[in-house]
C-alpha cells in the first residue's frame, strides 16, 4: 500500500535520512520506533509531501507520490496526524472535523463519516460546539485523529499520538487506534510507547540516526533482547 524506498532527506545542508526503506501492506498496523532525532517525523512528513527528498521514492497505491502536492496526496487516501496536532483553537470541534473533509468524495460523505467519528470518540460529540483550544490534551488528540479520518483515508499516519497524555487516556487511545485498523484503515504509527505499540503491530521498523536498522513482526521485536534493553529498560 505504502512503499518508501531508499529515501534521503535533508534540511538545508543537514542530511537527516539515509536510504530509508519501509512498507505498509493493506490492513496492517505498522510501527516506526526510534529515539528522538532518529528521523521518524521526517519520514512521515516526506511521505505526506511536506518535505521533498534528495533521493528515493514514495509510492502509495502503486503511484509515485513524492512529487505530488500534499492536498493531492490526502485526496488519494494518505492522511497524517502531526505530533503537534495543529488544530484551529478558535474554531469549534465540529468545524475542525469538517475541515478534514475538503476533498470531493469525503465532502459528499461528510455526514456519514462524522457520525462514525462521533461513534469512535463520543466525547467529541459532547463537545462539538466547544472551541478546540479549550479541550484537554487527550480530547485535542482525538479531534486531530477525527479530522484526519474525515478525509476518508486508506492509510492513516500517526506521529506520537500518546505524547504528554495520562496513562488511562493512552490506553483508551490505543484501543481506538486498534479499532480503526480493524475497521479497514491501514496505519503507520510513530510512537515512543514501545511496549503497547509493538504489542499491537503487525510489523515494526527500528530507526537509528536516520537509518532503518532492524525490522520484524511486533512480537519478534518485543522479544528481542537488544530492543528490550534499549527501549524497555529490561
Amino acid at each position: 500500500m505504502l512503499e518508501i524506498f531508499e529515501l534521503a532527506v535533508a534540511y538545508g545542508h543537514l542530511q537527516v535520512l539515509w536510504d530509508v526503506s519501509l512498507t505498509v501492506k493493506e490492513g496492517q498496523l505498522v510501527v516506526l520506533i526510534g529515539s528522538n532525532g532518529a528521523g521518524k517525523t521526517t519520514t512521515l512528513k516526506t511521505a505526506q509531501g511536506l518535505l521533498k527528498p534528495l533521493n528515493g521514492h514514495v509510492w502509495f497505491m502503486d503511484e509515485d507520490v513524492h512529487n505530488m502536492q500534499t492536498h493531492d496526496i490526502v485526496a488519494a487516501g494518505l492522511s497524517l496526524v502531526p505530533e503537534d496536532r495543529l488544530l484551529f483553537p478558535d474554531m469549534t470541534v465540529v468545524e475542525n472535523l469538517e475541515l478534514g473533509a475538503f476533498a470531493k468524495e469525503p465532502r459528499r460523505q461528510r455526514a456519514e463519516t462524522l457520525a462514525w467519528v462521533y461513534d469512535l470518540f463520543p466525547r467529541l460529540k459532547d463537545r462539538r460546539k466547544q472551541k478546540a483550544g479549550t479541550l484537554s490534551g487527550g480530547e485535542q488528540q482525538m479531534a486531530a485523529i477525527g479530522r484526519a479520518l474525515m478525509a476518508k483515508p486508506k492509510l492513516l499516519m500517526l506521529d506520537e499520538p500518546s505524547l504528554g497524555l495520562a496513562p488511562l487516556i493512552v490506553e483508551e487511545l490505543f484501543s481506538i487506534i486498534e479499532r480503526i485498523n480493524q475497521e479497514g484503515i491501514s496505519i503507520l504509527l510513530v510512537e515512543q510507547n514501545v511496549q503497547i505499540s509493538l504489542a499491537l503491530a503487525h510489523r515494526a521498523f527500528i530507526m537509528e540516526n536516520g537509518r532503518v536498522t532492524l525490522t520484524g513482526t511486533g512480537q519478534e521485536l518485543l522479544e528481542d533482547p537488544k530492543i528490550r534493553e534499549a527501549y524497555l529498560g529490561m
